[in-house]
């Protein structure tokens, strides 16, 4: 599926920059933007069965969950962030937020009997909020670049990367909740509880370092090489000057963050995962009849 659909995303951004016909712009930002997260779902469902956690659900996850955990992050955001530098912890804790609600809707009536059925569940909602967000990120380069032309190429670069990302950040984090979510239920009910409320918290500051990576790793490069970035004066305003030490100090510090934090999502994810053996059908019985 990944493999295929690579290469249909590619023949469509070459034949709409031969062509130049911008009709098939849907196509290329659905393609891109969808192909990594539904790869991950359906990844998810063929290493993983549960008799209690039907592929149907974990469609309404990504779907339903994706979209009501966009609309309600969107409209929290537009309510309460204002701008300062505790937006990015702000914009963390608002997102984690909406999906974990999307995920307690989307799971409501599911026997919840292991672990894994929320890492999963919440991957997919994850995943599917991901999978919308990038879209819209996708059309705001295109339409956002100099000179009021369309830009492909932005549109291409934005895709390529959240691409590449996308399994290291909002799949991974609601996986995590999802997990915890799960173990912390007892009967048919949700309960709030200290684990569940840490486990929040703490993906939401990962969210929130994963955001702000490029501002920490600027403030750093100019801290370790003890020198502030350069400022020239142009035509069209003022633009920032680094040295080539500059560069490469700021390109491996932030190479070095996301690294940092993709490995402490997924060590997380990983221990959440083992919390919890395969469902037995004594449990199920048990869940079902809660």
């Amino acid at each position: 599926m990944l493999v295929i659909g690579a290469l249909l995303w590619v023949a469509s951004v070459v034949v709409t920059g031969l062509t130049g016909d911008f009709n098939l712009v849907p196509t290329v930002v659905l393609l891109g933007s969808f192909l990594v997260p539904v790869t991950a779902v359906i990844w998810y469902l063929d290493h993983y069965e549960s008799p209690t956690l039907s592929g149907r659900v974990v469609l309404n996850g990504f779907i339903v969950g994706g979209v009501l955990g966009l609309l309600g992050a969107a409209l929290l955001e537009s309510w309460l962030l204002g701008r300062g530098p505790l937006v990015f912890l702000g914009v963390g804790l608002i997102e984690e937020a909406a999906k974990l609600l999307a995920l307690v809707v989307v799971a409501w009536r599911v026997p919840r009997v292991s672990i894994r059925d929320g890492v999963v569940l919440g991957a997919a909602v994850g995943f599917g909020f991901a999978a919308l967000e990038s879209s819209g990120y996708a059309l705001t380069a295109l339409f956002s670049a100099s000179g009021g032309r369309l830009s492909l190429a932005a549109l291409v670069e934005t895709e390529l990367l959240r691409g590449v990302l996308a399994p290291l950040g909002h799949g991974l984090w609601t996986a995590i909740v999802g997990g915890v979510l799960f173990s912390t239920t007892r009967g048919a009910h949700f309960r709030i509880t200290k684990a569940l409320l840490a486990a929040y918290v703490g993906v939401a500051f990962l969210h929130a370092l994963w955001d702000s990576m490029r501002g920490i790793a600027l403030l750093l490069t100019i801290l370790v090489t003890a020198s502030p970035l350069r400022v020239i004066s142009t035509p069209e305003g003022t633009v920032i000057a680094p040295t080539p030490d500059q560069v490469q100090v700021y390109t491996v510090i932030d190479l070095a963050g996301y690294a940092i934090i993709s490995v402490a999502g997924l060590i997380w994810l990983a221990v959440v995962w083992r919390r919890s053996p395969h469902p037995t059908p004594q449990a199920i019985g048990r869940a079902e009849i809660a």
